[in-house]
């Protein structure tokens, strides 16, 4: 049986250098592993400030971008590919650079009718002297995801977190801080032009923070979500309506809260390169959806290389060498 990336050389970028390095690694050995079954010659490259001369000597057909979080997902690392000829993975520079920075995307998002929650960016050394809004709140750093630094500030809590004052924050000199949405935590996934379908997160440490994601039994995921059709095809419309106004290619995973209550559903955020093993939540929906991990991650591939490579082309194209829709 022919495989259909056999002897292309991909190269699987993962680590690098921010917080979220752990979740990156994990989500890298996945997709690397997944490219090995289809085929390919894959590079693990752990990504670091000597991508560039690490790249050019290893020449990949196309780059599989599996980091997270700043430098590897927030347009930097995406400016060197471009700059390098190389095709890569996901959303491009602009598109990467503005869903990082939280408070800038809130913006684009606003104004495309998507709603999104209040609140503002703050100094945090004024956030962490007295309460900028009245709790409950949650303060979060603005170009971080995977919840690293995220606090949540409950009604009746007499200051804000010390942790933002600490000189140990290596997160950024202004943080977002919003007011909390109660409710169920949805997630929506984008692929190939369509939202798939709704997953409702129970966090089993009453937040849906680090622990909650990444920690063994932090928190389960239902599939589809137990909110009305109504809640649900609303949702999906305002992922895709996320993924389009930023740009976005590839696959994204936009974050939600539904307060049931009060019957209003707020887009929290959207990533850009969202969690790549076979329980995270953008492959699990693909499952669901009859796309197994192996072809999710070699539709990824083959959409990245179709949008370009080191000839510079634009054109439709597949690595495994077939042609493209």
């Amino acid at each position: 049986m022919s495989l259909p990336l056999a002897g292309r050389n991909i190269a699987v970028l993962m680590g690098g250098l921010s917080a979220e390095r752990d979740v990156s690694l994990t989500s890298g050995r996945a997709c690397a592993d997944a490219l090995e079954r289809l085929g390919a010659r894959v590079s693990r490259v752990d990504a670091g400030r000597d991508l560039a001369q690490v790249l050019a000597t290893l020449k990949p057909d196309v780059c599989f971008n599996a980091l997270h979080g700043a430098w590897g997902e927030d347009g930097c690392v995406q400016g060197v590919l471009e700059t390098l000829g190389i095709a890569y993975t996901h959303s491009g520079v602009l598109a990467s650079a503005l869903a990082m920075d939280k408070a800038k995307a809130k913006a684009v998002l606003a104004a495309a009718g998507v709603r999104v929650p209040g609140g503002g960016l703050y100094d945090r050394f004024e956030a962490a002297r007295s309460h900028v809004m009245a709790p409950p709140y949650v303060v979060k750093p603005n170009a971080q995801g995977s919840s690293v630094g995220v606090f949540r500030v409950f009604e009746g809590a007499n200051a804000p977190p010390r942790e933002l004052a600490s000189p140990d924050w290596t997160l950024g000199e202004e943080v977002l801080i919003e007011p909390y949405v109660a409710g169920l935590e949805l997630a929506v996934a984008v692929m190939d032009g369509r939202a798939l379908t709704v997953t409702e997160i129970e966090s089993r440490t009453g937040f849906y923070d680090y622990e909650a994601k990444y920690g063994e039994g932090g928190s389960v995921h239902i599939l589809p979500a137990r909110i009305p059709d109504a809640v649900a095809a609303q949702a999906m419309h305002q992922a895709l309506a996320a993924h389009h106004a930023l740009g976005c290619q590839g696959v994204t995973r936009s974050d939600f809260r539904y307060d049931n209550v009060n019957d209003l559903l707020v887009l929290l955020e959207i990533n850009t390169q969202p969690g790549m093993t076979p329980t995270s939540l953008a492959p699990e929906q693909a499952a669901h959806m009859g796309v197994g991990f192996d072809e999710l991650v070699l539709w990824i591939t083959e959409d990245g290389y179709a949008r370009g490579g080191a000839d510079g082309s634009t054109g439709r194209r597949q690595v495994s060498g077939q042609s493209a829709p």
